[in-house]
């Protein structure tokens, strides 16, 4: 803050030296006689006149005539009393101007700038969710204008995802196209959300942006998760253990990820029918056939949370087949899911286990949690991000590990 103010009070310093110029060598320049000036000048013109004269530029009449005139004018201007053409400073002004000008400039700054954001210990406005989407929609619209941008596609995307709006986060990442070519990292969360979209079903889209992010960096540990995780969805138990067994190296010891990784490598092995390595968990493994594939929730029963959701049938009537019902789980007073389940509401009644299989982020995981805010939501738009005219269930405090739980959607978000 100090240095700010010295830089100001420089800069201030400088206008005024500019300003003050002129007045700073006027010794230079004063003293100097009028009547002495006035000579030069006659001798100037009486010099003239003689040439003109002798090339017979003027006849003698005009010659004599110019001459009179010049030395009455000689004559009249040495009668005059003498006098100094100076140049004095004007101190009154010069000191107005040297305090008004840093009183202004202090004043409008203080008016129109933001003088709280100079003091580092000063209290700081944190960034809020309205304006986190206030920012993303505003790239949104410039990007639409510079479609060519894909670099800020993929930003949009990422920017998409952290607010949980993963249909637009996977709609940015498509227009991303050729950015995401060389980078594993980019194509594997682009995966993750196909993935998610798809209510974790990974035959098609995901697996082929997975095999491409491998294809990239055999080394991406999240494409090399995600590939895991789609064998053991597609019941390619054995496929899964190779996969996971090569990501064991590349994963920080007795890290959140670690315990996760050995949880799901001990449910490979339990439905492989084979022995898990010492040391793993006990995960429950529960496989549910949809859409000809199994698809399958990875956790401990004491980091998972379970239920049914239920339409109330004064309802029945504004939901559609196609809509989305979302089970959403979150840590209170956080707007972050921790667990997000996705399914279509023909499937109604649902029933569900929330667990860190359908976290949104590696760091906001329900196995963190001791307890969650649980919701259920049916949404015409499948947008993450709640909407007016949304079918909505009462939110419910559970313990993590609560099981039976009952949501029912009777109510319409206004």
């Amino acid at each position: 803050m100090t240095g700010f103010w010295m830089v100001g009070a420089l800069v201030i310093a400088l206008v005024l030296a500019l300003l003050f110029r002129p007045y700073w060598w006027k010794s230079t320049i004063s003293g100097v006689s009028r009547r002495h000036l006035n000579a030069a000048i006659y001798r100037e013109q009486m010099e003239r006149l003689e040439r003109d004269r002798a090339e017979n530029m003027i006849a003698e009449a005009d010659y004599l005539q110019a001459r009179a005139e010049l030395q009455r004018r000689v004559i009249d201007d040495t009668q005059a009393v003498d006098d100094t053409a100076s140049i004095r400073a004007p101190k009154k002004t010069m000191w107005a101007v040297g305090l008004v000008l840093p009183i202004v400039a202090v004043t409008l700054y203080a008016l129109l700038g933001s003088p709280a954001t100079l003091d580092p210990n000063g209290p700081q406005r944190p960034a809020t969710a309205q304006d986190m989407g206030r920012m993303v929609e505003g790239l949104a619209k410039k990007l639409e204008s510079d479609p060519s941008n894909l670099q800020g596609w993929a930003m949009l995307a990422r920017s998409y995802k952290m607010l949980g709006r993963n249909q637009e986060a996977e709609r940015a990442f498509e227009r991303a196209g050729a950015f995401l070519d060389n980078d594993a990292q980019l194509l594997a969360i682009y995966a993750d959300l196909a993935a998610t979209n798809a209510n974790g079903n990974f035959s098609g889209k995901p697996s082929q942006l997975i095999e491409k992010a491998l294809r990239v960096d055999p080394q991406n540990a999240m494409a090399q998760w995600l590939a895991g995780a789609a064998a053991f969805r597609s019941n390619q138990f054995d496929a899964a253990i190779r996969i996971w067994e090569r990501l064991s190296p590349l994963v920080e010891p007795d890290s959140d990820d670690s315990r996760m990784l050995q949880e799901s490598l001990t449910a490979a092995y339990a439905a492989a029918g084979k022995t898990a390595a010492a040391g793993a968990g006990k995960p429950k493994v529960t496989a549910k056939a949809g859409n000809g594939a199994a698809q399958v929730a990875i956790g401990n029963a004491a980091s998972s949370v379970s239920g049914v959701v239920q339409l109330n049938t004064a309802l029945k009537a504004k939901a559609a087949p196609g809509d989305t019902v979302l089970v959403i789980a979150r840590v209170p007073g956080t707007r972050m899911p921790v667990a997000v389940l996705r399914a279509p509401a023909s499937a109604l009644p649902l029933k569900f286990v929330l667990d860190d299989s359908l976290s949104m982020s590696p760091q906001a995981r329900l196995s963190g949690a001791s307890e969650v805010e649980v919701e259920a939501r049916i949404s015409k738009s499948g947008m993450a991000q709640p909407e007016t005219g949304d079918l909505i269930s009462v939110v419910q405090t559970v313990k993590v590990g609560a099981k039976g739980i009952s949501l029912d959607v009777s109510k319409v978000r206004p």
